[in-house]
């Protein structure tokens, strides 16, 4: 016979059992949750998920500062199934780490899940322009819409220039490299910068060999030869280096291989040597005009002229070849250069045969190249030279190329630590006459003038 106290024990544990197996509270915490076990910051940066709200390198910088690329991840979402109405009720971490519902963080003013998932916003209103701006930071995105979630295009450096066409309180909409792009406003100005010349330390006049300890000079094979500095006369002297480089020239460098980038790493665009290389053409013999003249004999009568220009207007000129050969590779002359002058110009004709007309070759856009060292600190110095220079062209009346512009992985180019280029002043077609080379001659040191701001 049950007694009214056994009664009260059998009607407690039939509720209990009927709570355990039917009436889950729809609040019940999702046990694979890391917020519900290690407290409100538990579910950042978990692998493989994605922030709804990322910061970007138009406004936090990896290193504390306001220009640097880092994007970080402010809120994981909840729930990466194909249920959206279980990722929209999954619970957000209350800020004592114990789970609250969708509705009662949003009150509180906690981010829930639901609310991460991005909604349409309508496209914000820009005011028109049409004017040059420049970049006054480092590493600032450039990015195809105006939303830090959007695609990373480039990340350009101070004094770097873009054409803005709209402009709003946070966005900018800029043509970078043909396309409409968007840069934070916050890091574009229309004054441009003070550009400094990169000055080293002087050198003698005269014989300027390869010094082994000079960084980088391991990668050349070929160094035997000397180039030649010359100083500028009188008050004029402005105390900027240009080097001269006449393109080719090296007896038996096409045969010697040296790497192509100091890192080993292969060669990201084709050329006179193919993409994915690892090696290249120490110095290649360079092509022959459609009247039979080899192109070192034209590139070594133009560097003369622009030696004589550059002397008269007060630069020293660090001339790399004057003969028809120099034993010098590439990579010796590259290295050269970064010892001793202040930029770097090789002059060189393309083997097409269309007159196609004056151009430079410009870094690649290529993330992987443009963040390796050097090409990474120096990559921007090295286009801005070259736009300076078809500019100087462009003015004297050459012809030029398309933009200007072709990019090209060049072992010059991935050894340089100051402002270089290879410049192609026309093709096999093209006329060499002695008026001619003195055109080129002016358009350049006009260039040089206007990079140096001279």
């Amino acid at each position: 016979m049950m007694t009214a106290n056994n009664n009260r024990v059998v009607l407690t544990l039939l509720a209990s059992l009927l709570l355990a197996t039917g009436c889950q509270s729809k609040y019940q915490p999702i046990e694979t949750s890391a917020a519900q076990l290690n407290g409100p910051l538990a579910s950042l940066h978990q692998p493989g998920s994605q922030g709804a709200g990322q910061q970007d390198a138009d406004s936090v910088s990896s290193k504390g500062g306001p220009f640097g690329p880092m994007e970080q991840s402010s809120v994981s979402a909840a729930g990466t199934g194909n249920d959206s109405t279980a990722a929209a009720s999954a619970e957000s971490t209350g800020p004592a780490g114990t789970a609250v519902d969708a509705e009662t963080a949003a009150s509180a003013g906690t981010t829930a899940a639901a609310e991460t998932v991005p909604q349409d916003t309508a496209a914000p209103e820009f005011t028109a322009a049409d004017e040059t701006v420049y970049v006054t930071g480092s590493d600032v995105n450039v990015r195809s819409s105006y939303s830090t979630s959007s695609e990373i295009v480039a990340t350009l450096n101070t004094g770097a220039s873009v054409k803005r066409t709209g402009y709003n309180g946070e966005w900018s909409r800029v043509i970078y490299q043909g396309k409409e792009c968007y840069i934070a406003s916050a890091y574009l100005s229309a004054e441009e910068p003070e550009r400094q010349a990169v000055v080293q330390p002087a050198a003698a006049e005269g014989e300027v060999r390869l010094n082994p300890d000079w960084k980088y000079a391991e990668f050349s094979e070929i160094n035997s030869g000397a180039a030649m500095l010359y100083r500028a006369d009188g008050e004029k002297r402005k105390g900027i280096t240009v080097c001269v480089n006449a393109g080719h020239g090296t007896k038996g460098g096409s045969s010697v291989k040296t790497l192509c980038h100091p890192d080993g790493s292969q060669k990201v665009t084709g050329g006179s040597t193919a993409a994915g290389a690892t090696t290249a053409t120490a110095v290649s013999g360079g092509m022959t005009f459609s009247d039979g003249t080899p192109e070192p004999k034209v590139t070594l009568a133009l560097a003369l002229k622009l030696k004589a220009k550059l002397l008269d207007a007060g630069y020293d000129v660090l001339m790399i070849r004057e003969s028809d050969d120099v034993q010098l590779d590439n990579i010796a002359r590259t290295v050269i250069a970064n010892n001793a002058a202040d930029c770097h110009i090789a002059l060189h004709w393309d083997s097409t045969t269309n007159n196609k007309g004056a151009f430079y070759m410009s870094v690649p856009n290529n993330s992987a190249y443009r963040n390796m060292e050097p090409v990474k600190s120096h990559w921007q110095q090295h286009n801005a030279l070259g736009e300076s220079l078809i500019g100087g062209l462009r003015d004297a009346g050459v012809k030029i190329f398309s933009n200007g512009a072709m990019e090209m992985d060049l072992t010059q180019t991935s050894y340089s630590t100051v402002p270089s280029v290879d410049i192609e002043l026309g093709d096999k077609a093209s006329d060499y006459s002695d008026a001619t080379l003195d055109t080129l001659a002016k358009g350049l040191l006009a260039g040089v003038n206007a990079f140096f701001g001279q």
